[in-house]
């Protein structure tokens, strides 16, 4: 055995046996900025008073040079040893950050959360939005609510294009799985149904039903006659409280004064939501109206729903 070998090995046995280390006392994420050497480093995390003396390691970095390539990126070294720190920078095992976009959650909402998110590069031009999406038209809807994993530094374009890559492949096994007989022609529209559902929808079992009353009234030539799509486009407009002025105002979301589905989608539905587009319960339903508990009262005819109104809408307003 060589001597130089057999300095390295001592000294890297040395100093992973140092039992107490100014390193243990991090308590935030370290970044490691883009271009900086191992000397500078450690010098960096003398200066900060993390470790006592640069000299053991420079041998170390003198002996093992591929040892202490540095990759840029934040890391979490509370509780590591000096040697553990330098690996795991070397090997570039970056923190784990987590954006979500959340079921029933509309573009703009999902927007400024990125923009707001730490060590997210937010880059988002929202009028080049659909051209870099390869979209025809608006990109709500076409982000899959779920949980995208990042590291520092991660774009926000990045984030929205695998979230919409997402979506196009659960759209794309949804739709070659549909139920027949469907007044839905195309997947988009299939994409609009499903965030009327997802909006409708707080009680997840309900969503089947919820999906036969609009596709009995699509059937019906019946309008959707559905809420949320008024209150998406009054836009900021809409305080809160949707009143009979607001089913009134034309817009091309009213779905109380246009016949069949909006133009777009009103927020990011799920998969279950778009499942349920695509497969609609079997029902005689042509009404629903909420309980006031998350769950809904559905009925055949504008009698019985009129009823369920009186019993449930026109009752709570005038108990409060």
């Amino acid at each position: 055995m060589t001597l130089i070998v057999f300095i390295g090995i001592f000294l890297t046995y040395k100093i992973s046996k140092f039992k107490v280390l100014p390193l243990n006392n991090v308590q935030s994420l370290y970044h490691v900025k883009q271009g900086i050497g191992f000397n500078q480093l450690c010098r960096s995390w003398q200066d900060k008073q993390l470790l006592e003396s640069c000299l053991p390691y420079k041998l170390y970095a003198k002996l093992f040079p591929e040892k202490v390539i540095l990759k840029a990126g934040v890391y979490d070294l509370r509780g590591l040893t000096v040697l553990s720190a330098i690996n795991k920078i070397n090997e570039g095992q970056q923190q784990q950050f987590f954006f979500t976009i959340i079921e029933g959650e509309q573009l703009r909402g999902v927007l400024a959360k990125l923009k707001a998110s730490r060590f997210i590069e937010y880059d988002v031009e929202l009028e080049k939005l659909t051209e870099l999406l390869a979209l025809e038209g608006s990109a709500e809807g076409y982000l899959l609510p779920e949980t995208y994993a990042y590291t520092a530094g991660t774009s926000a374009v990045s984030i929205i294009q695998r979230a919409k890559s997402k979506m196009d492949e659960v759209l794309n096994i949804e739709w070659n799985n549909r139920a027949n007989n469907l007044p839905i022609n195309t997947p988009y529209q299939a994409l609009i149904l499903a965030s009327i559902i997802e909006k409708e929808t707080g009680y997840a079992p309900e969503r089947g039903l919820i999906s036969s009353v609009f596709i009995n009234r699509l059937h019906a030539k019946m309008r959707l006659q559905t809420d949320p799509t008024v209150i998406y486009g009054l836009g900021e407009q809409f305080d809160g409280d949707i009143k009979r002025q607001d089913l009134r105002q034309l817009t091309p979301y009213n779905t109380y004064r246009i016949d069949g589905l909006p133009p777009t989608p009103i927020a990011m539905p799920s998969q279950d939501a778009i499942r349920a587009a695509l497969h609609p319960e079997a029902s005689n339903y042509f009404y629903f109206v909420a309980k006031g508990n998350g769950q809904h009262q559905f009925s055949k005819d504008l009698a019985a729903h009129n009823r369920a109104v009186q019993k449930y809408i026109l009752k709570r307003r005038n108990d409060s």
